[in-house]
């Protein structure tokens, strides 16, 4: 398995590899296809950032039964994937600050396994789907909960600036099949589920949504979240921890 990043070094933005405690340096979106460049980088002279750069982000509303049931929005889970969009500009990285805007009373987190793709999805198949993962990286599918519900439809509850931290790495060939997912606020334990508690398994995801909109390499899927969501105030620290992946952690503006 390979962490892929996004970074900011002192000669400006680039992508990269974690190899033997040191960053290896690469030439384009490594989703897209990649070559080595030649330079290598100490982990303490980079800042990391977003580690995606999609055309768009799908994102999945109740797709664990618990997380149904705590919902004020349906009674019963869904018969197909609710999807929905958050903006590219809704991407921050590990360590950015989330903002809370002001029109806003309650802005709450969502841990959620994210998938990025890697190459060109139509019209696919359950049983394709899996070749057209590039890799699997955490999400935190931060939401402006009043205004979800007083809007009637979630663009804007779901798409304000910094509403969509992602990282702190993409790896690939991690098998997604039972990984523990956790969200932690203040270093409690808030969310905690196996992603095997999905409603519609990932294949099923990619295959639903690629008969809708064609998918392009780097677009990110964000599948879900449990049960166990909850406010964020300023000063807050929110982690969203997934096995074999690492976590993600944003302090609240």
């Amino acid at each position: 398995m390979e962490r892929y990043i996004k970074f900011q070094s002192p000669e400006g933005t680039g992508w990269g590899i974690f190899e033997d405690g040191k960053i290896v340096g690469i030439d384009g979106n490594p989703a897209g296809g990649y070559e080595r460049d030649g330079k290598f980088y100490e982990p303490g002279t980079i800042r990391l950032l977003a580690p995606v750069e999609p055309t768009k982000i799908i994102c999945v509303g109740l797709n664990y039964k618990e997380h149904v049931k705590e919902s004020a929005t349906a009674d019963e889970p869904p018969e197909e994937p609710l999807l929905f969009m958050k903006p590219p500009s809704a991407l921050i990285g590990p360590g950015a600050k989330i903002e809370r805007p002001e029109v806003s009373e309650r802005v709450d987190y969502e841990g959620e396994l994210g998938v990025v793709i890697g190459r060109e999805c139509r019209n696919v198949a359950v049983v394709e789907a899996e070749d057209y993962i590039f890799g699997l990286t955490c999400v935190n599918d931060v939401t402006a909960r009043d205004l979800q519900k007083k809007d009637h439809q979630w663009t804007r509850a779901k798409g304000f600036d910094t509403f969509c931290p992602v990282g702190p790495w993409v790896v690939d060939r991690l098998n997604y099949d039972d990984l523990l997912l956790e969200s932690y606020l203040n270093g409690e334990l808030r969310q905690s589920i196996q992603t095997s508690m999905m409603i519609f398994s990932i294949p099923e995801l990619i295959s639903y949504i690629s008969k809708v909109m064609t998918l392009y390499p780097g677009d990110l899927i964000s599948t879900g979240t449990p049960k166990g969501i909850g406010p964020i105030q300023t000063g807050d620290r929110v982690e969203i921890r997934i096995e074999g992946i690492g976590s993600l952690v944003n302090d609240v503006l």
